[in-house]
């Protein structure tokens, strides 16, 4: 915030009630002559003395659906020759010289339909308000464009703050930026989807339509304007008769097509234009509509593009999707980092989703336990809390995967220093290479494989499961979660008086 601060207007304040209403004879249009061109020659004097010589677009709009200003709205929203690459070129962050600037105070103060701030960063502000109210900030006091505003007939007053400094819907809510992690998220997306839409909204609410495929993200990104606003929709409808059907009973919309050609138009219109609508888009290849009222709104994910550099800067604010809260969500997760959650749901095809914090993490079998289980029931329930590491962060797809077993003690450490140790155990599965044997008197105790050839006769012989055998302890493979028993070995063993023995 700027520490000088002044109300530039026309309106002297003496034409004012007790109750500071206004009940002078000045107009609140601009009168296209003395008095505008004094409101420009102000904005010089204190630019000047401020040390400024170019301005920065800041939230420029143009006008919309409804036009409320006091005077006529004029072709190209009072914009003419000032960007020639036409409204494109009226974005956040474009660095206009004085000249266009003051052009641009002009439109503002002829309500013609263009608005934005002006601004020099550190250094100077202009925000033009309703009724040809002017308010001009400077890191210096500007004594004599004080003094110069007087003498063109003005009248000043020092303020603490512009009305029309910007402040954020939500100072809490985080913007995903346009980063590399959304350039992927989206080629997944059409790579799902086959194809999507994209909105690029680089003036307040001037909008151009993309539509998607594998072939052209990167041609439509190297399109767009600096500091857009982006929000990816699901692909529109081939059945248009469908689309139009979705049309509201009242209120304003937004109508997309895309034509034989490929090309994409886009208009606004209420239910006093719906049938005239449908005419036009008759022979259209695809087709949509899409709300106009925020919470009517339902984008898949949204976006701003941030500066070359990388430094997200415009301060746009989108209505955050499901997918931009998760995203935020997972910025603040790291791999390792241990969370707390609860069970949610226990698929049928055996993963564990664990709520943490409003996001849905997921635990695949492998990692709820160090022992074999068969059922991720059998370690946790629905309704459990749970603390559990994260394995990864996946931003492209938006997954977390969690283990519980990685803030349990591994118990395989202490399994190979049993190596040479016998043990008393039941069969609990035979199969063709030879028999596996439990080592521990436990539900989930570890098992080991007794090879055929450590066998003192064929598993086809008189084993069954169930059937107790004594084991020796041969091998433990920690990594490859593998232990290696021998009957042979253990009945040697005990006839050379070996020690060791112990029950499972």
């Amino acid at each position: 915030m700027l520490p000088y601060v002044y109300q530039v207007t026309k309106y002297d304040p003496a034409d004012r009630d007790q109750h500071g209403r206004y009940t002078g004879v000045e107009p609140a249009t601009s009168d296209h002559g003395p008095v505008e061109t004094a409101y420009l020659q102000a904005v010089v004097a204190f630019a000047e003395e401020s040390g400024v010589e170019q301005l920065s677009v800041r939230e420029p709009e143009i006008g919309g659906f409804a036009h409320f200003g006091l005077e006529p709205p004029l072709d190209g929203y009072g914009l003419a020759d000032v960007f020639p690459a036409g409204l494109a070129g009226f974005h956040d962050g474009a660095l206009v010289p004085m000249a266009a600037g003051l052009e641009l105070v002009r439109a503002m103060l002829r309500d013609h339909g263009a608005w934005c701030r002006l601004e020099a960063e550190g250094a100077f502000t202009v925000h033009v308000g309703w009724d040809q109210y002017l308010y001009i900030g400077s890191s210096r006091p500007c004594e004599g464009a004080l003094a110069r505003t007087r003498s063109l007939g003005l009248y000043t007053e020092r303020l603490h703050a512009s009305p029309y400094d910007f402040a954020p819907d939500d100072p809490h809510h985080l913007q995903r930026p346009a980063d590399a992690d959304f350039w992927a998220r989206l080629r997944w997306t059409v790579s799902s989807h086959r194809a999507t839409f994209l909105e690029e909204t680089y003036a307040g609410n001037a909008s151009r339509w993309h539509r998607l495929t594998r072939d052209n993200i990167e041609a439509v990104r190297s399109q767009l304007a600096p500091r857009a606003q982006l929000a990816v929709w699901p692909d529109l409808l081939t059945d248009v008769d469908a689309a139009m059907g979705s049309l509201p009973e009242e209120g304003p919309v937004e109508i997309l097509w895309e034509d034989e050609d490929g090309w994409i138009t886009s208009m606004v219109v209420d239910e006093t234009q719906f049938e005239a609508a449908a005419s036009r888009i008759t022979g259209a290849r695809a087709a949509g509509v899409v709300s106009l009222a925020a919470d009517e709104r339902h984008p898949l994910f949204t976006a701003v593009l941030p500066d070359s550099d990388g430094v997200l800067r415009a301060r746009w604010q989108t209505e955050p999707t499901s997918s931009d809260r998760d995203w935020a969500f997972l910025k603040t997760l790291r791999r390792g980092q241990v969370v707390t959650g609860t069970v949610t749901l226990i698929a049928g095809f055996g993963v564990t989703f664990v709520d943490i914090g409003g996001f849905t993490a997921m635990i695949n079998i492998p990692e709820l336990s160090w022992r074999p289980i068969s059922y991720p029931s059998d370690v946790v329930s629905v309704g459990q809390e749970i603390t559990a590491e994260v394995l990864d962060v996946d931003m492209v797809r938006e997954r977390v995967p969690l283990s519980l077993r990685a803030v349990q003690e591994d118990p395989w450490p202490q399994i190979a220093q049993r190596i040479g140790q016998m043990v008393t155990g039941p069969v609990t599965r035979i199969v063709p290479s030879g028999v596996f044997v439990r080592i521990e008197d436990r539900e989930d105790g570890f098992e080991g494989l007794v090879h055929n050839s450590e066998l003192n006769e064929p598993p086809e012989k008189d084993i069954e499961v169930g059937d107790a055998l004594t084991v020796q302890i041969i091998e433990v493979d920690p990594a490859r979660r593998r232990i290696a028993l021998s009957q042979v070995r253990a009945r040697t063993t005990r006839r050379q008086g070996g020690s060791g023995d112990g029950s499972a």
